[in-house]
């Protein structure tokens, strides 16, 4: 893994290209199943490159992707299903490991919110799932976090006390929007209290919370749409999608860019920039490159937008539902040494007969045969998908 991370920061430094977009095909017609996750190159003449394309097993069609890092994929339930089933999947090698997370003793109105990530101090792939109650009541939110080398969950406890910011009294957490995003060694979501929000982040490696201030007043006097979190230029911003009341015309909103230029100071959030763009869909912004180019989906397609020049370059990718960029790529052996080989059509044809089996196990290893991947090796990114890469196994920092 280290070796495969060297060769691909080598390439970095030749300055040959910007980076990496990994994304997922949509199916073209109702009759078919076949989905595909696709990496391409980004080149400094703005052309694109295609390193790999893997076919998506069907099994994970009603599962969204909530990281990536050093060839290994998250793949979970949807948030009304709380994130229940969750799987590690790594195409180069066309394994899986299916996990089951606990099951909380929970009311109604709940939601959940995954992380994905490397702990490079432990040299260990760790995902945190944390389930609160959306509807401002007194339950307290509660978490959980699986180690991938002791193959368990174990609960872990969201102490408020401990959360080191300056409000003197929090409250309980209603709401975190995920999935997380992996920045400076810790995993960030926007969490939210009775009247108040801030961004909630999780140090991966001592496995504590902590609190990090939101710009004060950002949203006074803004008719928010929604609001997501990435990186800007290797530092933490907060994205915020408004109505935009100027435009007579209306259909048009404004993203204001605010970052933090000094992590985890309050007080240095910056608003860098206000954009007018075409009305931008909740889901449809995929964080930025690493040259500050937005990410957007519109309805030409997907875009790249400089937000000093305001500039737009349409990306010649096929119709996607995800996407993602990441600063270097690799292939990786994780999840080589599991058990259990059997093809995808196996699988899926005994996926009831297994269900009680897979609940009492709590996880299985799989190999699938794919028979379709195809392209060179490598186009798997090492970071998790949003706030930017994790980088190597020895940094914590973004790339």
């Amino acid at each position: 893994m280290k070796l495969n991370l060297n060769q691909s920061e080598s390439s970095m430094s030749t300055n040959t290209h910007s980076g990496y977009l990994l994304y997922t095909t949509e199916d073209k017609d109702s009759s078919s199943f076949s989905k595909e996750l696709c990496t391409v190159v980004c080149n400094n003449d703005r052309t694109l490159t295609q390193v790999s394309r893997f076919e998506i097993p069907s099994f994970f069609d009603k599962h969204m992707i909530v990281g990536f890092c050093n060839g290994l994929f998250c793949l979970a339930s949807r948030e009304k299903e709380l994130c229940h089933i969750i799987y590690l999947w790594n195409p180069s090698i066309r394994m899986f490991k299916k996990l089951v997370a606990t099951r909380f003793n929970r009311k109604h109105n709940e939601r959940a919110a995954v992380g994905f990530a490397y702990d490079s101090l432990n040299n260990n792939f760790k995902i945190l799932r944390i389930v609160c109650n959306a509807m401002f009541n007194e339950s307290e939110a509660e978490a959980e976090i699986y180690s991938l080398s002791a193959d368990s969950w174990r609960k872990v406890v969201v102490s408020m006390e401990s959360l080191r910011g300056y409000e003197p009294n929090i409250g309980t957490i209603c709401d975190v929007w995920g999935p997380f995003k992996f920045y400076n060694g810790a995993l960030h979501a926007l969490a939210f209290t009775v009247g108040y929000s801030f961004i909630l982040s999780f140090d991966i490696s001592d496995e504590s919370f902590h609190e990090i201030m939101m710009p004060c007043n950002h949203l006074d006097g803004v008719s928010i749409n929604f609001t997501e979190l990435a990186v800007y230029k290797g530092s933490p911003a907060d994205f915020v999608f408004a109505h935009d009341h100027g435009n007579e015309r209306g259909g048009r909103i404004l993203c204001h860019i605010w970052v933090m230029e000094k992590y985890g100071v309050a007080k240095s959030w910056t608003r860098k920039f206000v954009i007018p763009l075409d009305w931008v869909w909740i889901g449809h912004f995929f964080g930025c490159t690493n040259n500050g180019e937005l990410l957007i989906k519109n309805a030409t397609g997907l875009v790249s937008i400089d937000p000093e020049s305001q500039n737009q370059n349409i990306l010649a990718i096929e119709v996607s539902n995800w996407v993602a960029f990441s600063a270097n790529s690799m292939e990786s052996l994780v999840l080589l040494d599991g058990g259990s080989f059997i093809t995808q059509n196996v699988y899926t044809d005994r996926e009831g007969e297994r269900e009680e089996e897979e609940k009492k196990k709590n996880s299985n290893v799989c190999s699938m045969d794919l028979g379709g991947a195809s392209g060179s090796g490598g186009g798997l990114g090492i970071g998790s998908s949003g706030l930017g890469s994790s980088g190597d196994g020895d940094s914590r920092s973004t790339s």
